[in-house]
């Protein structure tokens, strides 16, 4: 075995008409939108702090430069990855959606997702399994995941969340220098083994990986946060149990979601920034780290930092931290959890906002709790605030205002402190009020009157799918319809999933009577109200389908869509209530044309002011 050779790579150098291979042992793609969400916001975080929109695009040469760590490869002629593919195939993902989104080719990137040799592509990853996957996603074609492994089903479930995660404010004028920054400026310690064979290069790369992780000695912010906390209390029994709590708990966060890296360590941030984060970094060229910016990177430090702002002035108050405080917390953070992940109708409003990745909520509601809460309190309060959170993600999203992490963090800061320690009837007060005069820098008030304007695009696909999916499940529910369930649209990992579906064909010549042009019939067909959502082998059956084919075969479905048939009004007495009771715009429609989606348009504004509106807020708060 030759001596590893560690040398430092940017990600063009380490990316750049190379080929990697991934062992058999290694090819799980296991990241989850944490993970990835907490890549995608370092990096724009970190390139903002040195950005500035009158910069010349040469003066990325100068900004700062960000280290993604070490990746352990082979060498050889088979230049295996054997740790680092999961960050690796995280940032080709990153790379093929920042190559889709550009408007110009500049700067080219293509080099780093796939090189061309005799007139074939192949891909810088070059997993076999995975090749027709990463094909469909370079070309921006939806790609089906029903027959694919579960590394497959992660790449596109990791691919779709990137554009909700990548802040808005990039993916403009400031696009070519955040790609220059990134490919140039984002460096690696690639640790390559240099043997005479593939197989000695590998065994010799997999002694290299196994000796960094069972010999590294290195505590994990989480664990020197405890150390620290325990050190300071000097009754011996009282920091065994405190001791024996740490451990049991962070044990349960960490089994929430094993293969989720770092969930202690996203519960502790977002506690302490719920509870006692005071200030956040401005967003302006060269401003300072503050409370919130520190409790993300160094909480452990923080917290030795900023004793008398928590409140730990004696010894005793170390203890009732961690004994009170951290359980409190804790528990209420593994129910949120919990609620996240499966649905739960008294607190569905937590696993909407998960559902629609809205990570963020987890500090809001949390932010709320005061550690004098009766239980009774507690709950109400979960229940006000996940409303509220959802309420305000729907009035952003049919504004296309975008609520991914870095653009929205501020805002949610700002109402971590409004919320703060509230009582019930000035959380509520508060609450409403945010709703009622919620708007952008240009006094432009985001209400739910957006509908009338929201249509179908990449950013806003998967907040449109989520809204169809609400009206569904609301119709159902208010009609006492047998097995009502939101989960059962948004659910992805069966064979039949739900997709949305264009009531218009794709055949504007069929249309031409009732549109302008081209682009007038393309936007009108993406409109809200021209959408649905179907089980995905009627989606794609009815495809080509003109309106008069689809309509009957529509009749059978949720009520969204049966309600297009004439037939489905024909002896439905609790949809007929339905109807009358909140004076709804259903009605049957023999041609649909750009009257019909004004009319559908209408009837979801109608439907969704029943679902998302203040009313809700308060008849929580008087429970």
């Amino acid at each position: 075995m030759l001596p590893p050779s560690g040398k430092e790579k940017c990600l063009s150098d380490l990316l750049n008409n190379k080929k990697y291979t991934v062992p058999f042992y290694q090819r799980e793609y296991k990241w989850k939108k944490q993970q990835l969400n907490e890549l995608i916001s370092d990096l724009t975080g970190e390139f903002l702090e040195f950005y500035s929109d009158d910069d010349l695009r040469t003066e990325i040469a100068n900004y700062g430069c960000y280290y993604l760590g070490s990746i352990i490869t082979t060498g050889g002629n088979e230049n295996a990855i054997i740790d680092g593919q999961q960050r690796l195939t995280s940032l080709t993902l990153l790379l093929i959606y920042l190559k889709n989104i550009q408007t110009e080719a500049d700067p080219d990137i293509n080099s780093l997702i796939y090189s061309s040799k005799f007139g074939k592509k192949s891909f810088n990853l070059d997993i076999e399994e995975r090749h027709e996957c990463i094909e469909s996603l370079n070309a921006k074609r939806d790609f089906d995941t029903s027959n694919s492994d579960e590394s497959v089903k992660n790449m596109v479930e990791r691919y779709n969340d990137i554009d909700g995660i990548f802040p808005e404010d990039l993916k403009s004028s400031a696009l070519p220098y955040f790609i220059d920054w990134l490919i140039n400026r984002v460096f690696f310690i690639e640790i390559n083994t240099r043997s005479d064979s593939n197989k000695e290069a590998e065994q010799d790369a997999q002694k290299i990986f196994v000796t960094m992780n069972d010999r590294g000695l290195s505590l994990t912010p989480t664990e020197m946060l405890k150390g620290y906390l325990l050190s300071q209390i000097k009754d011996n029994e009282d920091r065994l149990k405190a001791n024996e709590l740490w451990k049991t708990t962070i044990q349960k966060i960490n089994d929430v979601n094993p293969e989720e890296k770092n969930a202690d360590d996203d519960f502790i941030k977002n506690w302490l920034r719920a509870q006692y984060a005071e200030s956040i970094r401005e967003t302006k060229k060269g401003a300072v780290s503050e409370d919130w910016d520190l409790i993300g990177t160094q909480f452990h430090k923080w917290v030795k930092d900023n004793t008398t702002k928590i409140g730990l002035d004696k010894n005793n108050d170390y203890r009732e931290f961690v004994l009170n405080e951290f359980k409190l917390f804790s528990n209420i953070y593994l129910r949120l959890k919990d609620y996240s992940e499966h649905y739960n109708e008294e607190y569905e409003y937590v696993y909407f906002n998960a559902n629609r990745n809205f990570t963020l909520q987890y500090q809001l509601i949390l932010a709320t709790i005061d550690m004098d809460d009766s239980t009774e309190i507690i709950d109400r309060k979960i229940k006000i605030a996940s409303c509220f959170i959802d309420q305000y993600i729907m009035r952003r999203a049919v504004n296309f205002k975008a609520t991914d992490y870095s653009t929205i963090k501020n805002a949610v800061f700002n109402l971590t402190l409004l919320f703060r320690r509230q009582s019930i009837d000035e959380l509520k007060d508060k609450a409403i009020d945010t709703l009622e005069k919620l708007s952008d820098k240009n006094n432009f008030f985001f209400t739910l009157d957006g509908i009338n304007t929201w249509s179908l695009n990449n950013s806003s696909k998967r907040f449109i799918f989520h809204a169809l999916a609400r009206l569904a499940y609301f119709s159902e529910k208010q009609t006492d319809t047998p097995g009502a369930s939101f989960v059962k649209y948004i659910e992805r990992n069966t064979k039949n999933p739900y997709d949305i579906e264009h009531i218009l064909a794709n055949d504007y010549q069929q249309n031409k009577d009732n549109f302008d042009n081209t682009d007038d019939f393309e936007k009108m067909r993406n409109r809200f109200g021209a959408l649905l959502l179907l089980p995905l082998d009627k989606n794609r059956s009815f495809q080509d389908m003109q309106y008069a084919d689809k309509k009957d075969r529509y009749y059978n479905e949720n009520i969204l869509a049966a309600s297009l048939n004439a037939k489905y009004y024909q002896n439905t007495p609790r949809f007929s209530k339905f109807r009358d009771t909140f004076g709804l715009n259903f009605e049957p429609l023999d041609i649909f044309d750009r009257d019909s989606i004004e009319s559908r348009t209408k009837l979801y504004l109608q439907l969704a002011n029943l679902i998302w509106n203040a009313d809700i807020i308060k008849g929580i708060a008087s429970e």
